[in-house]
Parts: C-alpha cells; sequence; structure tokens
C-alpha cells in the first residue's frame, strides 16, 4: 500500500466524490421533478440517468482534455523555470539515447522500447494516445447523454426533442464544454507559471526550496 499510496488515495477520494455527487445531484434532480408536478425517483434511477451521467462525462472529458495537450505540447514547448517544463535544449522528441530506446534500451526497459517499427512508435507515443482516446470517448458520452437529457426536459415541458446532431450545435452543449475546457487551460496555465517562483518542499511538482528560479526540468 506504501508504494501504490498515491493511486490509492486519489482513487478512494474519487469513489467518494463521485457517490458524494450522486447524492447530492439526486435531491437536487427530485426537487426539480417536484417543482414540475412529477414523481421523485430513486437513487438507482437517478445514477442510471442521462442527467448523472452528462455532468460526470463533462467533467471526465475536460480532465483528459488537460492531459493529452500538456503531454503532447510539453514535447515541443517550454517553461523556462518550470518543473513542469523540460530543458529549452531539449524541446522536441530527444535522441534515441535520451529516451533509452532500439539499441539504447537497458536489460529493464519495456519489451516494446526495444522493439523496431511500428511497436516502438506507438509505444513511443502511448500515454498521449491513450489520454486522447479517453478525451473523445467521454466528450462523445457526454454529447448523447447530454441529447438525452436535453429532450427529457424537452418532453417534459411538451416541446419536441431535438436530434444529436442538432443538440451538438445548441447552447447547452458548448456551454457544459467550454466552461470546463477554459477552467482546465487556467489550471495548467497557473501551476507551469506560479512554479517557477513559489515552492513545496518534499513535493515532485516543485523544485527544490533553494533552487534559482531559472532553473528549468528540475524537480524536490
Amino acid at each position: 500500500m506504501r508504494d501504490n499510496g498515491l493511486g490509492l488515495a486519489f482513487g478512494a477520494g474519487f469513489l467518494l466524490t463521485l457517490l458524494g455527487q450522486a447524492l447530492a445531484g439526486h435531491a437536487e434532480f427530485n426537487g426539480q421533478l417536484l417543482d414540475e408536478g412529477l414523481a421523485p425517483v430513486g437513487l438507482g434511477g437517478y445514477v442510471t440517468s442521462s442527467d448523472f451521467a452528462v455532468d460526470v462525462t463533462e467533467n471526465w472529458q475536460s480532465e483528459y482534455l488537460q492531459f493529452f495537450l500538456f503531454v503532447f505540447v510539453t514535447v515541443w514547448l517550454v517553461q523556462r523555470g518550470s518543473p513542469e517544463s523540460k530543458a529549452p535544449h531539449k524541446a522536441g522528441t530527444e535522441s534515441d539515447e535520451e529516451q533509452m530506446v532500439g539499441a539504447y534500451a537497458a536489460e529493464d526497459s519495456p519489451r516494446w522500447a526495444r522493439a523496431r517499427g511500428w511497436r516502438r512508435s506507438v509505444y513511443a507515443r502511448s500515454l498521449g494516445l491513450v489520454m486522447g482516446a479517453v478525451f473523445l470517448l467521454s466528450w462523445l458520452a457526454q454529447s448523447i447523454t447530454g441529447a438525452a437529457a436535453h429532450n427529457e426536459r424537452q418532453l417534459r415541458e411538451l416541446q419536441a426533442p431535438d436530434s444529436w446532431g442538432a443538440y451538438l450545435l445548441l447552447p447547452d452543449f458548448w456551454d457544459r464544454t467550454l466552461q470546463n475546457w477554459q477552467s482546465e487551460l487556467l489550471a495548467v496555465a497557473s501551476m507551469a507559471v506560479l512554479s517557477v517562483y513559489l515552492r513545496q518542499r518534499g513535493s515532485p511538482e516543485s523544485k527544490p526550496v533553494g533552487a534559482a528560479h531559472t532553473s528549468t526540468g528540475v524537480e524536490g
């Protein structure tokens, strides 16, 4: 447990906050139903509804967008003085020797790091590809569940439902999407810039307390 404490702690925190979101969302959803003169639903019915699903997936897609962009853009873009950035002279994909692939792989290197051709190319980009795939799938799920939730509200108000394609053009979809994107991009930019000048002793996300502001790619 000690060796996996970071993943376990954040995994447990995720489950607890998801449960809290389900309970709070259920209460709010039933309040809306009662205001409209409709019967409330049980917790099980709510957590399997499109209303709950769209709230969950819209947050997931924005988080994975953040990681997908950060993984890829930090290959080429740097922030001098930030531990979140590579040193300026290392911008780019780096040499095989620096990346320990092919003939430069160590005995304990992953098998695909020693492979040739498409396997090495895929593995060398696997983190960003998976983050990007999860982002796209979450965004697709958000659009589908968002359309379903939107059409449920339309029917309760005795209005015609919209197709999935029509929903993608509505302000509701883009309001849900962009309000999350802007917050994620702001958070990444803040972390990259503030870590140039501020410190957190003992954290790998921070430079050593005594490191110069211009030190780049140095972790504490």
